[in-house]
């Protein structure tokens, strides 16, 4: 075996791999031998190569899920065939749900109290199908036996570019003699102080950091606690000593080898973090619609409160406990504008009626415009996909114009490795096709959710008059121009990163000249954007509940709110988003 190993591996590497997992190797003996060995087989043991995020688009940090179904409680009828102890084989499912807030890797960790192993994660770099092998029966069917447990957490990722290899991908476990202090975790969020609790934690000379992430640190931080706790575990009184250092976004799922479940969400509520509880059957996800898929209807599924966790104990069964004091919350708006499935219901507030609602203001702001003949048969609306659909519908019922499907976008694109001089276009006509049929000598009124970059607008724009003949084109964006950095987990540190500021400065002050000339630069006849007031509008929330820091420059945390006033004061310096951490870890220990 060892023999084979070494060779495999050897083979590998001459074929543009850069990376064998060892932790994978286990999978040898079960799912294959020699003379079994495939191509495709090849995949579940390494990590290729790959190629830095699509800038072009937004992207989240992560998302999280968890289910658990408690012994000796009677069964759920969630349960696959296999029963309880096998709870674990909807994890997956479950995070196919949420694999829109990540598709860089994915990865799950179960619990089993009668294997040896009593913590067991998977995870690597790919999406939920290609890491779980979910189109390969046989080789799916042998990982989820090995993963077999009564209780799982799972992770899905995006990243930001560099990194892109598996010691990112999440779950961290952190293994310890002890059964009360081993467990794993997945994170999604971000810690907006994340560069003074790494100071801090590297003060005193006894900790060492393998990765640059806030997910280690938050690993140290529970790892140093348990350390001191000498009997059974609070883990309410983990989380409040442990979070009140922390500024920024969080929602947790933790698995310790005791089986016990911690699900918990920060104080602000910025991330969601939805759950389900019937019977002896927990279930928890950042979107409602990874437990909507499993059968649970809308009525059953709440919105974990802010500054809250969800205990779940083998022996004690299932509490809800406050862990953190709260404020005002303060929900990203973008989860119901861009982020979130469309199915998803998040803090009581439907993802879908959202957008349609912003459609609904774009309407009006239409008709006040007067700028696009809108009783002229050659007047259509176009979403770009796919986003942007329900407000593109709604927006077309209310002005009583057809809604089209003028752009098809190939949804087995993914990333690509093209490249050259035409890369930009190249890659924009990989993602969109415009359908001449639809678009020819059309009046197009061109519905986005958003625009962070623009890095391949123009390019579509100029694709939409060439390949699909329109005669007009009028950019109509559902959302505030982005004028300010995210520091709570979207891939946005630096307000160099941002096409608004260039034209309406940081405080977004939408004239009509600045739209105007925007419109010109990108190739479109005409552009507008929604203002910052019909964000709340659309929700349903109150603006003060909102985290609209992006579009306002104005950030629900202390450390956000510094964070911004370096980014202002490092505008145009190239100075990337790391170095901004690191000059607010360095002012904080000052002052």
């Amino acid at each position: 075996m060892q023999f084979f190993r070494r060779a495999l591996a050897a083979y590998l590497r001459g074929n543009g791999v850069e990376r064998v997992n060892s932790e994978l190797w286990w999978g040898i003996d079960d799912l294959g031998s020699p003379a079994y060995i495939s191509g495709s087989f090849l995949d579940l043991f390494a990590t290729k190569k790959r190629e830095s995020p699509d800038m072009s688009e937004l992207h989240h940090e992560c998302g999280v899920a968890a289910i658990y179904h408690l012994s000796g409680r009677g069964r759920s009828q969630m349960c696959t065939s296999d029963g309880p102890r096998h709870i674990s084989r909807l994890l997956p499912r479950m995070l196919l749900d949420i694999q829109n807030r990540g598709q860089l890797a994915a990865g799950m960790t179960t619990f089993d109290p009668d294997r040896p192993s009593l913590l067991r994660t998977l995870k690597d770099v790919g999406t939920v199908t290609e890491v779980f092998r979910l189109n390969h029966r046989a080789k799916c069917e042998s990982l989820m036996r090995q993963l077999a447990g009564r209780a799982a957490i799972g992770h899905v990722r995006y990243a930001t570019c560099g990194q892109d290899d598996r010691s990112y991908a999440q779950p961290f476990e952190r293994k310890h003699i002890h059964k009360r202090k081993w467990f794993s975790f997945g994170f999604n969020g971000q810690l907006a102080n994340y560069g003074l609790l790494k100071e801090r934690l590297l003060a005193d000379g006894d900790h060492h950091l393998t990765l640059d992430t806030d997910t280690e640190i938050i690993l140290h931080e529970f790892g140093r606690l348990l350390s001191q706790s000498p009997g059974r575990i609070d883990w309410i009184d983990v989380l409040r000593q442990t979070t009140a250092g922390f500024d920024g976004a969080y929602s947790i799922a933790l698995l310790t080898a005791e089986g016990e479940m911690i699900v918990a969400r920060d104080p602000l509520g910025i991330k969601p973090m939805c759950y389900v509880n019937d019977g002896p059957l927990f279930a928890a996800a950042s979107e409602s619609v990874a437990l909507l898929n499993l059968g649970f209807s809308d009525d059953q599924i709440k919105s974990l409160p802010p500054g809250h966790a969800i205990i779940i104990d083998p022996e004690d069964g299932f509490r809800l406990e406050q862990f953190a004091q709260t404020k005002s919350p303060a929900h990203c708006f973008f989860e119901w504008i861009y982020f979130a499935n469309v199915a998803s219901t998040l803090d009581d507030r439907s993802v879908y009626l959202s957008r349609t609602h912003l459609g609904e203001e774009l309407a009006r702001a239409e008709r006040e415009l007067g700028r696009v003949p809108l009783d002229d048969e050659d007047t259509i609306i176009v979403p770009v996909p796919d986003t942007s659909k329900a407000a593109a519908d709604a927006m077309a019922y209310k002005l009583s114009i057809p809604c089209r499907e003028g752009l098809i976008r190939n949804r087995y694109a993914g990333r690509t490795f093209i490249e050259g001089g035409r890369a930009r276009k190249a890659k924009a006509a990989t993602k969109y096709t415009p359908l001449r049929e639809v678009l020819e000598g059309k009046r197009v009124i061109l519905v986005e959710d958003s625009i962070v970059r623009s890095t391949t607008m123009n390019v579509l724009l100029d694709r939409i008059r060439e390949v699909g003949g329109a005669k007009e084109i009028h950019v109509r964006v559902a959302c505030p121009p982005i004028v300010a950095p995210c520091f709570y987990g979207i891939d946005m540190s630096t307000i160099d990163q941002l096409i608004a500021p260039k034209y309406f400065g940081v405080s977004g002050n939408l004239t009509d000249e600045a739209q105007q000339k925007l419109a010109d630069d990108l190739g479109a006849d005409t552009l507008r954007y929604l203002p910052v007031s019909a964000i709340a509008r659309a929700i349903g929330l109150e603006e003060s509940s909102l985290c609209r820091a992006c579009v306002t420059g104005n950030y629900p945390t202390e450390c956000g709110q510094h964070l911004y006033q370096i980014a202002l004061d490092n505008r145009g310096s190239k100075i990337d988003a790391k170095r901004t951490y690191e000059q607010l870890a360095a002012a904080l220990q000052q002052s």
